[in-house]
């Protein structure tokens, strides 16, 4: 399966939009699976970041600083361009906003390998970026949106979602990477715990596409609306990514780490912020799933072309 990754999202996609389709009255019972199968797949995405290592990339600063200042000076930026643009509804916005603002934490990791990115450098950061992006988010929300957010958007979701998305899972990976240490048994448990990582990322993405398919109903032209955005943010980040990694004299592998991490965005670990939402605002949560159809296909892209727009020898090698 790992050797086989792209297609067996591709699949696992495809299977939960037939699934949507054909068992409409299933969304709202796969709804509740969403939380449970997304910290399992934070746990085993946390569990590839040992502790010590973590505390070792905070020395990285040089690439640290790149993914800080793509993610959340860079991409707030290039949404406040779009903004603009963007539909009037209010449900549509919030959704591109909600999406967009968040940089990925999961499949980033295994895309940017494919294209030869610094996969540890991605899984050391994780935490961080994850972090970050719960503290800044209600701020972005609040500059672009205004006053009227407050009145739509409760605080109570979204510390739900930090504590059984982050703090849960990653708390449960350093114990059982505390155990591992210790106990052969632990290094067993955690060396299969390991192996499920593209299992549980389809099985995410089967579950939320095939909840979210059934709400489409009428409207499909608002959703729809927001692919052209999605498709111009990735052809954009891709050339800032590589500025500001050029401006950080990054290596090949850590630049294309930072176009990979600027443009792929965490729209599983947002949904459940969505889903929070009053029913007046349920098309956001179908706004961030597109983002995600339409990302994994520009990943496929971005695994053949970051190469040729990040080069080898055309990087300078940091220190």
């Amino acid at each position: 399966m790992e050797h086989h990754q792209i297609a067996v999202y591709l699949g696992a996609m495809a299977l939960g939009a037939l699934v949507g389709w054909a068992a409409p009255s299933a969304g709202p019972g796969l709804e509740y699976a969403i939380n449970p199968v997304l910290g399992a797949l934070l746990f085993v995405t946390f569990l590839q970041v040992p502790a010590a290592e973590l505390l070792r990339s905070l020395r990285d600063g040089r690439f640290l600083s790149a993914a800080l200042v793509v993610n959340f000076v860079v991409v707030p930026l290039v949404v406040a361009a779009m903004c603009t643009f963007l539909p009037a509804d209010q449900a549509v916005r919030i959704g591109v906003l909600l999406v967009l603002l968040c940089p990925c934490v999961d499949y980033v990791i295994v895309f940017s390998g494919l294209a030869g990115g610094s996969g540890r450098r991605l899984l050391a950061a994780t935490p961080l970026l994850l972090v970050a992006q719960m503290i800044l988010l209600p701020g972005f929300l609040y500059v672009f949106m205004g006053s009227e957010l407050a009145d739509i958007v409760e605080v109570g979701p979204f510390v739900e979602a930090f504590l059984v998305l982050i703090v849960i899972p990653l708390a449960l990976a350093w114990a059982l990477q505390a155990w591992a240490a210790r106990r052969p048994a632990g290094q067993r448990v955690a060396d299969a715990a390991g192996t499920a990582m593209v299992p549980l990322m389809a099985a995410t993405l089967l579950v939320v596409v095939a909840s979210q398919v059934p709400k489409l109903g009428g409207s499909l032209a608002d959703v729809a609306a927001v692919i052209p955005f999605y498709v111009v943010f990735l052809i954009v980040m891709a050339y800032a990514g590589k500025a500001v990694a050029r401006l950080f004299r990054l290596d090949a592998p850590a630049s294309r780490a930072v176009v990979f991490t600027g443009a792929t965005r965490n729209s599983l670990v947002v949904l459940p912020l969505a889903l929070a939402l009053p029913d007046a605002l349920s098309v956001a949560a179908a706004v961030v799933v597109t983002q995600t159809l339409v990302e994994v296909l520009g990943m496929i892209a971005y695994v053949r072309l970051v190469p040729r727009l990040v080069p080898a020898d055309r990087i300078t090698v940091s220190g």
